[in-house]
């Protein structure tokens, strides 16, 4: 019995930590660690045996043929970017951007939130063909990995700050997305882009006629998945594709929606499974004969500069100009301090900076590059806007309101 009563406990007690807010960044930076760990020990041939397995699918002619890596990357994130597009068409139908008020600040945060740490990249770079095309890498956000850190200042930080910074996450993914379609993209096949567009077309007509179970939906994207792979666009863009086309009305009043069943479905898959896979996969830096020069050099120097001080510089410059000149609104609560905080954590690009660093570049050097300017950037962001956070937001504010009510 005293067994049965501890197992129980200690299902409880995982049950409880998968719903915390912050388990999904706690759980990227162990596997993150991990990954560095396995390649820099007796480990690492292992580890890149692994990474380097190859896997096969044919039907006929029709054939994939991928090392698990690329599986990783081309496969298991295109999912992960299907639970994304859920999450920005149901913001944009009836969330967080589903208004010019709502969206308005958190639009000019993400805009200078990706012009400013693309430029400070190409300010070391501009010089170099062979490294100018990683501009995009610091513009991005990892939403896991900020909320993560924000959730670990619990009910201090006002509900209005943790909204605009995953208003900005969400506008931040989806401006990657055109990123990669339009500036990762080439050798593109016209015939299998035809393909992708018929099951495209399939998709929304799916969407037209009301069918409101998933799997016709899943099999569809599926086809797409595959067809936009072939045509040279990047694959990960058809779970965007089909996401868009999952219905968001409910049959009838008692039950969900498809798009909410998908989203609520996926979250556990993506967060605990997926994206730790990602972070194994691709975030192992090779430490090996680094030096100093090495940490210098301008691709882990652009990354890690832009994430911490362009994303900073970017996002908070942009929302006091919309604020000063009366385009938009400060949050319920904010002050301009909790909005430096913020914007230091959408420094944090971890996730989404590594996936567009191995759309950049092929070659092992620049990507161990890439890998040691984004942790390097993002450690110093979350760091940082952790404890500016701390500082600035000192009491649970339902405690003040509860004693100003008292008085």
């Amino acid at each position: 019995m005293p067994s049965s009563l501890s197992a129980k406990t200690v299902r409880e007690r995982i049950v409880h930590f998968m719903h915390l807010e912050a388990s999904g960044g706690i759980i990227l930076m162990f596997v993150a660690l991990l990954a560095l760990v396995a390649n820099n020990s007796l480990l690492a041939s292992s580890y890149q045996g692994i990474l380097n397995t190859p896997v096969a699918v044919q039907f006929g002619d029709f054939k994939i043929a991928k090392p698990a890596l690329l599986w990783i990357n081309d496969g298991l994130m295109a999912i992960f970017f299907f639970l994304v597009g859920l999450e920005i068409k149901r913001e944009v139908l009836k969330g967080e951007l589903s208004s010019l008020d709502k969206i308005a600040l958190p639009l000019f945060a993400a805009f200078g939130g990706i012009a400013v740490p693309a430029l400070i990249y190409l300010g070391f770079n501009i010089h170099d063909p062979a490294t100018v095309k990683g501009w995009a890498i610091p513009a991005a956000t990892d939403i896991a990995f900020a909320l993560g850190i924000l959730a670990l200042l619990g009910k201090r930080v006002p509900v209005s700050l943790k909204i605009l910074l995953l208003a900005v996450a969400i506008i931040d993914d989806l401006a990657a997305i055109v990123i990669i379609a339009l500036f990762y993209t080439e050798n593109l096949s016209l015939v299998a882009l035809s393909w992708a567009a018929v099951g495209t077309a399939a998709l929304f007509m799916l969407n037209r006629f009301r069918v409101m179970r998933i799997l016709p939906y899943a099999v569809i994207g599926t086809l797409v998945w595959a067809a936009v792979l072939k045509s040279g666009v990047h694959a990960t863009l058809a779970g965007v594709i089909t996401a868009f086309a999952i219905p968001m009305t409910r049959p009838n009043p008692e039950t969900s929606s498809p798009l909410t069943r998908a989203e609520h479905g996926l979250h556990i898959w993506v967060a605990f499974l997926i994206l730790p896979l990602f972070a194994f996969a691709n975030a192992g830096v090779s430490l090996g004969g680094l030096s100093p020069s090495d940490l210098m050099s301008p691709v882990p120097l652009g990354i890690a500069a832009g994430l911490f001080i362009g994303k900073q510089v970017g996002v908070f410059s942009a929302c006091w100009i919309a604020v000063k000149l009366g385009w938009a609104r400060l949050p319920e609560g904010a002050n301009w301090l909790h909005i430096y905080g913020v914007a230091c954590l959408t420094g944090v690009g971890f996730t989404m900076s590594l996936f567009i660093g191995t759309l950049a570049f092929d070659d092992a050097t620049l990507l161990n590059g890439v890998r040691l300017g984004v942790l390097m950037g993002s450690i110093l962001s979350g760091v940082m806007g952790y404890l500016v956070l701390r500082v600035v937001c000192k009491t649970d504010p339902t405690v003040d309101i509860a004693a100003k009510a008292e008085a």
